[in-house]
């Protein structure tokens, strides 16, 4: 049954030819009346002239290439705004490294219905994360002290896998947040939670990236704390 709202799923790449092509027919497969828009930071591995050809045979699949590497968190502002001006009802965004479950989709759509934000949970009852060693340990409870640190009732702040109910976040936009790199996304949650706009979390199951190389650099563990106390200053102020 076609889906009554406008719906564009985003997704930012860089160095992800491995994956792109799998992701996007996934997604086309479980949800064909959404639209797709990726961000590609001119990828030297060739993840664009994938995207391009694709294109070809999914009219509501769009590319933008921005010059260089330019980050993440701008990355996704960039999609925000694509979004609104576009006239979207719903925003859903996520990984490109296939950790994210495109058959999840049409829970957001669901869910997006009764809340203005809706952010997927690996540490919720039903979810799960399964990365190993250190990063699940620094995942998990990375989490647990955000939450408690920000006195928010979530389970999850980190993941990119969320959705925005654009008509009713009307007088919300992601350049407000102003944590860069991987923080956006627990300073996304911060801002969205401080403004008393309804945020409903919905189980995912993670699964780690099987090909390709993460992006996450080890510098970015000190950045998020220094981050969290940022907002947690700015939250008692």
């Amino acid at each position: 049954m076609p889906f009554k709202k406008k719906v564009l799923v985003f997704t930012a790449t860089y160095n992800e030819v491995e994956n792109i092509h799998t992701l996007i027919n996934k997604i086309k497969k479980f949800n064909p009346q959404v639209d797709i828009l990726i961000i590609d930071d001119n990828s030297p591995d060739g993840t664009a002239l994938v995207i391009k050809t694709l294109k070809k045979k999914f009219k509501n699949l769009y590319l933008i290439i921005r010059k260089k590497k330019n980050g993440l968190d701008s990355a996704h502002k960039l999609g925000y705004d694509y979004a609104i001006k576009k006239k979207y009802d719903y925003l859903i965004t996520m990984d490109a490294d296939l950790s994210h479950d495109p058959k999840k989709i049409n829970d957001f759509i669901k869910n997006l219905s009764n809340f203005e934000f809706v952010i997927g949970s690996r540490y919720m009852k039903g979810g799960r994360c399964l990365m190993k060693g250190k990063r699940l340990l620094l995942s998990k409870y990375g989490n647990l002290i955000i939450k408690k640190i920000l006195n928010i009732n979530l389970t999850e702040f980190t993941t990119s896998f969320r959705g925005f109910n654009l008509k009713r976040l009307n007088k919300f936009n992601l350049n407000k947040v102003k944590t860069k790199g991987y923080s956006f996304f627990m300073g996304t949650v911060f801002e969205v939670y401080n403004r008393g706009y309804s945020i409903r979390e919905i189980p995912i199951i993670f699964k780690d990236r099987t090909s390709g190389v993460s992006k996450i650099p080890k510098m970015e563990i000190f950045r998020t704390f220094k981050n969290l106390f940022i907002l947690f200053f700015k939250k008692n102020l």
